[in-house]
């Protein structure tokens, strides 16, 4: 038996490592394409593409681990069931669960190490992966800036004809154009010569100083019949200094860099500490809110049954009919403003209370993801495993069509459920293992199959019925005919 077991776990760390090696580095260059444009013409050294690639690679592995462990699976058991080597070991009373049981010990070591990654290692490879984006221009400024097109740069637009030195800093045909700040619109032009980018690593702001140039400016006249003339003003420079803060140069859409935030740098205890304190934020700031609507409404609060000895005195129908009509006119004026106030304020305060808590359902989406990863292995195991020991197909035929239709929908499943719980449609409980909930049936149904000998899908449950059905049917109708 120990021959067998390390005939299986051999044949599957094989598989698995192939797979995991080739999926790895397909899942790299997806990672270089979406990153594409902080990479491309912007002269980076080999040591900083490379500490790039290192930072962005471990938050692949949640990909990667679980498809590699779904594909391996059906292609070790196809490729002993295609070859008849399952039937030998039934002929000698080994069954399936026997033949996983090494593999099994393997994937439960396998979703330990997983956990442990996902908890240590990618929180930490997120931390140091953010922080390189946001502070690689002070290792090399002029990254940000492309030789021969226009680069946004915060509020500034910039272009280079040249850039020379040893750290490109060095730059020749200077254009730039600064956009307003509400409008967008570009309403003054600087064109400069030169011009050199200084940095200092302990400061945050870079420093643009540009020789020998001229700048334009539109001027918008008071008068409108006076805009035809189109106004501008000019100046020459010798030196002009312009400061640009370094978070504006790596400043990116968050949608593309798809970065869940600071819950992805955070362990487990780490992600309870801070999950304690958010919830606890969002109650205090809950009743707080509430006491100063109260009493903005006029709404107050009595202790114990202090309310039943107030003497209540009767109102008439018409409270407005005991004032003046100029009194009226202010008393509406001043409820009216006072509604419209406090419906801004329950509005405004409404969308706060619900941005808070999606970033809480963010936290715990992140916390129940390391946990997943780690079931995930079981999961794909227990599908791929009897999967390929029903289909008895080997290679990387259908056993690809099967792993990549059954990963598609558990990571479906598993996106839309974050989604959904991150705006409160479920518990965020729910929607990090909805994607587990929903197909440990389908493990469970293709291991009892394989352990009973029995196919993908039996048709004789399907087709007998139907069949029967149109028996009786039949047989009425001939009956029938006959009676006539």
């Amino acid at each position: 038996m120990k021959i067998l077991d390390k005939y299986l776990l051999k044949t599957f760390l094989l598989t698995f490592t192939t797979v995991f090696v080739i999926l790895f580095f397909i899942f790299i260059l997806q990672t270089v394409w979406l990153f594409i444009s902080e990479l491309a013409g912007k002269d980076l050294d080999l040591i900083l593409v490379v500490k790039f690639l290192l930072f962005s690679m471990p938050r692949i592995i949640p990909l990667v681990l679980p498809l590699s462990v779904l594909l391996a699976s059906i292609m070790t058991f196809g490729n002993l069931a295609e070859n008849y080597e399952f039937a030998a070991m039934k002929s000698s009373g080994i069954s399936l669960q026997r033949a996983m049981r090494v593999l099994i010990i393997f994937i439960f070591v396998l979703s330990i190490v997983a956990f442990w990654f996902a908890n240590n290692v990618i929180p930490y490879a997120e931390y140091k992966f953010v922080n390189f984006r946001k502070n690689i221009a002070q290792a090399k400024p002029a990254m940000a800036i492309a030789e021969g097109q226009f680069n946004d740069v915060g509020t500034y637009n910039i272009k280079v004809n040249k850039k020379t030195g040893e750290n490109g800093n060095h730059l020749t045909g200077v254009t730039i154009h600064e956009k307003a700040n509400n409008m967008g619109e570009n309403k003054t032009v600087i064109k400069a010569k030169t011009g050199e980018l200084v940095s200092n690593e302990k400061s945050s702001i870079l420093k643009l100083v540009l020789n020998d140039g001229y700048y334009y400016q539109d001027v918008t006249p008071k008068k409108y019949e006076d805009r035809a003339k189109m106004p501008f003003i000019k100046g020459k420079f010798k030196t002009q200094i312009i400061n640009i803060d370094l978070s504006e140069l790596n400043k990116v859409d968050d949608s593309k860099e798809n970065i869940a935030g600071t819950n992805g740098m955070l362990n487990v205890n780490e992600l309870r500490y801070t999950l304690d304190s958010l919830n606890k934020n969002l109650d205090n700031e809950i009743v707080s809110f509430s006491e100063n609507i109260n009493q903005r409404v006029g709404i107050k609060r009595f202790p114990g049954n202090t309310q039943k000895n107030i003497k209540k005195k009767p109102l008439p129908n018409d409270v407005l009919s005991i004032y003046s009509n100029k009194d009226k006119v202010d008393i509406l004026k001043m409820a009216g403003s006072n509604i419209t106030s406090n419906i801004y304020s329950i509005e405004t305060t409404q969308k706060d209370l619900k941005d808070k808590e999606r970033e809480i359902n963010k936290h715990y989406n992140a916390l129940y993801e390391k946990f997943v990863i780690a079931f995930a292995c079981f999961l794909m195991f227990f599908i791929g495993a009897p999967l390929g020991a029903i289909i008895r197909k080997g290679g990387l035929g259908l056993p690809i069509v099967f792993a990549v239709l059954i990963f598609i929908t558990f990571h479906f499943i598993n996106t839309f459920g974050k989604r959904l719980s991150q705006e409160g449609g479920m518990t965020p409980f729910m929607g990090s293992w909805m994607s587990s909930f929903v197909l440990s049936p389908l493990a469970v149904l293709l291991t009892y199959r394989a352990t009973n000998d029995n196919g993908l899908i039996n048709f004789d449950a399907i087709t007998t019925p139907i069949s029967q059905l149109i028996q009786k049917i039949s047989e009425r109708f001939l009956s029938a005919q006959k009676q006539k």
